[in-house]
């Protein structure tokens, strides 16, 4: 059964909302809440409440400076310099979720669905360290969902 069926299966039991970051994609099915910066990310989540979210898909490049640097830097190098990177990115999402899980809030489901492997690895990496340590399994992969653009 592949990941975006058992969400879906998901979501019908537990009615909970999905929220999917990007800058310029949107998902084909509708049921995903889309926000499209650091700032909406934070008010939507701070809004709703991770106890009523069900998983988070991210996105890392989240404006013109991060896709410049993915162009220049990630795609040819596989390198990735977050000094050059004026606004702030799905690995910054990353962290601030991870201080909330700290501060007690429930943990929640995370996929990443961002082009950026450099970027995504990061944030996988530490999304999949904080369920480690705290003896959670490490289920943060990327994946594929259907969009528009």
């Amino acid at each position: 059964m592949g990941l975006i069926l058992m969400i879906k299966k998901k979501k019908r039991k537990m009615n909970k909302k999905r929220i999917y970051l990007d800058d310029v994609r949107t998902p084909v099915d509708p049921d995903w809440t889309v926000v499209r910066s650091y700032d909406e990310f934070v008010a939507k989540i701070t809004k709703i409440g991770l106890e009523n979210i069900e998983i988070i898909s991210l996105d890392h490049d989240l404006g013109p400076s991060a896709m410049a640097e993915w162009h220049s830097n990630v795609y040819r190098n596989y390198e990735l310099n977050y000094d050059n990177i004026e606004e702030k990115t799905g690995m910054d999402c990353t962290k601030w979720l991870v201080n909330q899980w700290l501060d007690g809030a429930p943990i929640v489901d995370v996929v990443i669905h961002s082009a950026n492997a450099v970027g995504s690895a990061n944030m996988m990496g530490y999304i999949n360290n904080y369920r480690h340590i705290h003896k959670l399994p490490q289920n943060c992969v990327r994946v594929r969902i259907e969009h528009t653009v």
